[in-house]
């Protein structure tokens, strides 16, 4: 009996640590995979002895310890009862109606309404008591912050950040401390920052997957979605099934998943009852209800396939492994290539210069491997960087201890790739196709290196359409959007080339004294910018220095013999409809294309379009001139006039 008290004591230890670092955002420690086979061995061990410790994970919710002030939940956020069978779960569902929808994997809040206004929003904490965020209301979408139903209201949803959000972010930091393991992770560690506007940018997205609580009797649970998709909230997908239909739905549900499918995390599928006072009429054990719902969870499928190289690939300053191994068919797709996250996490696996690797779909999505055998002979970690060709340097994290690969020029182009994002993006050139991921991948093979070489990408076509994640479509897509971006308008290509300071309006300001060949003589002539209004020393300081640097130089004259600059008059109409007036813009626009061409013509007409409403505003521009938002009630408050864009093209459109 003690030898099965130590590895109960053990698997807790182990389990608990892993669920601490997997819920406050650090660096995970085992895969959801070993997680859930040691969690199952324990809760075998835990039924076969009976012997059962306070902090085991079979007895609680989980580990989030987010700073900020903490508060008791008014409905317990328990955990729901897991299978891996599909018989489980229609023994459970028995004749009754049920509803399929997905486990999303991100962090669980629990958000309440007060006549007809939020009031609260708390994270899940440990089920009973939660972290109080109510301060990041503004910066996570999929909930409205006022609603039509006035009485009391609960509804609990998960906020998750999507793949691509994910790799984008995690792309573009550049401190291993700092980057997360997974999407879960980084949504954790986004809503524990303090800073609402950090929170906004990460992209982090509400979505509903039941109402707690209504003061109003509405007993089907389906009804309840429905009323929350009404009021405005993204709410999950699901489907109405019963026993009988589950098993195929749960096929074509876990299909949509295996086929890439899914932008948002899912880590299972839960079904729930549609009779909500059925369903919560269930007794509570250990730390689940028994009739509050059910969770699936994938059976992971392994498979074993011999090593061929380890592929170094440079984005930021860090070089990370990923394993090439022979094509094996894994969950009904053929897979090739594994991530091994850093040089530690290859020491921990044990990889040899030969080996053999067992490999499963994390989430059924990403490719992990997870155990390693038949190793022969040691990894080697490469001297050089493979995209600039600089020596590398293995670092130590003071945090974690986790061995890193970094190259050691700090003007490595991946370690620029952020300024590439900002030359390809609709502001700059406006190039669809090249992500960061894509152009990281271009890099390390050695494709691009500066600005103009990505119009020099069409002589890698051949090789393009057979890397992983193109084909002959997207490739092609790509090239047209490169050749389509040689005619440029100046303000673009001014903003495109990551000069300091120098944004849009500033390029606006430029250009339209003296145009393109004025910018560019005040360049050669370092005559700076200081006399056009708006620009000031610094502006035009930043501008000068950024010239001096001779690779700047090399790079815009090797950019001006790629593209064409549009010849444009983009000087403030004197006698424009817009002259002297102040707009804000809000909303969708139907008229203009978006709000930056709906900008461009009030600017060229003369006027000035400013981010809020004040007391120098002169007209808001509102689709919804009803609309309750704050936009409209400040304008309200100060007697300005809103007004629709139909409106504005009447009046003031050419």
């Amino acid at each position: 009996m003690e030898d099965y008290k130590k590895k109960c004591e053990e698997l807790v230890r182990r389990l608990n640590e892993a669920s601490e670092a997997y819920y406050n955002g650090k660096e995970e420690l085992m895969s959801n995979y070993e997680w859930d086979a040691l969690f199952d061995e324990l809760a075998a061990l835990e039924a076969e002895t009976g012997y059962i410790l306070p902090d085991s994970p079979t007895q609680n919710t989980g580990y989030e310890e987010n700073n900020g002030e903490k508060e008791p939940h008014e409905f317990p956020a328990l955990s729901l009862a897991k299978t891996k069978q599909v018989s489980e779960l229609q023994k459970w569902a028995e004749n009754r109606e049920i509803w399929l929808s997905w486990k999303l994997d991100g962090l669980t809040l629990v958000l309440t309404y007060d006549k007809g206004r939020l009031t609260k929003i708390l994270t899940r904490g440990n089920g009973t008591v939660g972290t109080n965020i109510t301060y990041l209301k503004n910066s996570i979408k999929g909930f409205p912050l006022k609603i039509k139903y006035q009485g009391h209201m609960v509804v609990r949803g998960e906020a998750t950040i999507s793949y691509t959000d994910f790799a984008l972010i995690n792309d573009t930091i550049e401190d291993d401390d700092e980057k997360y393991a997974n999407p879960r992770n980084l949504a954790s560690g986004t809503l524990s920052l303090d800073d609402p506007e950090k929170v906004k940018e990460r992209h982090v997205h509400f979505n509903a997957f039941t109402l707690v609580y209504l003061e109003d009797k509405l007993v089907s649970w389906g009804e309840r979605m429905k009323l929350l998709e009404d009021e405005g909230f993204t709410v999950v997908d699901r489907e109405k099934v019963n026993a009988q239909t589950l098993p195929e739905a749960i096929s074509r549900w876990s299909a949509k998943v295996e086929s890439g499918e899914m932008d948002l995390p899912v880590d299972g599928l839960v079904i729930c009852f549609d009779d909500t006072e059925y369903a919560a009429s269930g007794s509570v054990t250990g730390h689940h209800a028994t009739r509050a719902g059910y969770a699936f969870k994938w059976q992971d499928v392994s498979v074993k396939s011999r090593l061929l190289y380890v592929e170094w690939s440079c984005a930021a300053s860090t070089i990370s492994p990923v394993a090439v191994f022979q094509p094996v068919l894994l969950e009904g797709t053929t897979v090739s290539r594994a991530s091994l996250c850093n040089i530690s996490e290859m020491e921990r696996l044990g990889i040899g210069k030969e080996c053999t690797l067992e490999v499963i779909k994390a989430n059924k999505i990403i490719p992990k491997c997870i155990a390693v055998t038949e190793a022969e002979g040691s990894f080697e970690v490469p001297s050089t960087c493979p995209v600039c060709g600089a020596a590398t340097q293995i670092r130590i994290s003071p945090k974690s201890r986790t061995k890193t690969l970094h190259c050691t020029n700090p003007d490595c182009t991946a370690k620029h790739v952020k300024k590439f994002t900002r030359f390809v993006s609709k502001s700059g050139m406006d190039i669809d196709g090249l992500s960061i991921q894509t152009m990281l991948k271009f890099m390390n093979e050695g494709f691009i290196k500066e600005f103009a070489d990505i119009y020099h990408l069409s002589g890698h076509a051949q090789v393009i359409r057979q890397m992983e994640g193109f084909g002959e479509k997207s490739c092609d897509n790509m090239l047209r959007a490169i050749e389509k971006s040689r005619q440029v308008h100046p303000v673009n290509f001014i903003y495109a080339l990551c000069i300091p300071m120098i944004g849009l309006d500033a390029g606006k300001k430029i250009i339209a004294n003296g145009g393109f060949q004025g910018f560019l003589d005040r360049l050669e002539q370092e005559r700076g910018f200081e006399d056009i209004e708006g620009m000031g020393p610094e502006k035009s300081g930043s501008i000068t220095e950024w010239y001096r640097n001779e690779k700047n130089q090399t790079s815009l004259k090797a950019l001006l013999k790629e593209v064409t600059i549009e010849e444009v008059d983009i000087s403030a109409g004197e006698d424009g409809k817009c002259k002297g007036l102040t707009f804000v813009i809000t909303g969708d626009v139907h008229h203009y294309r978006n709000r930056d061409e709906f900008k461009a013509y009030v600017e060229k007409a003369g006027g000035k379009v400013t981010g809020s409403v004040t007391s120098k505003t002169d007209f808001l521009v509102n689709n919804d001139v009803q609309s309750t938002s704050s936009k409209n009630r400040k304008a309200k408050e100060l007697g300005v006039p809103i007004i629709s864009e139909d409106e504005f093209v009447m009046r003031f459109g050419e």
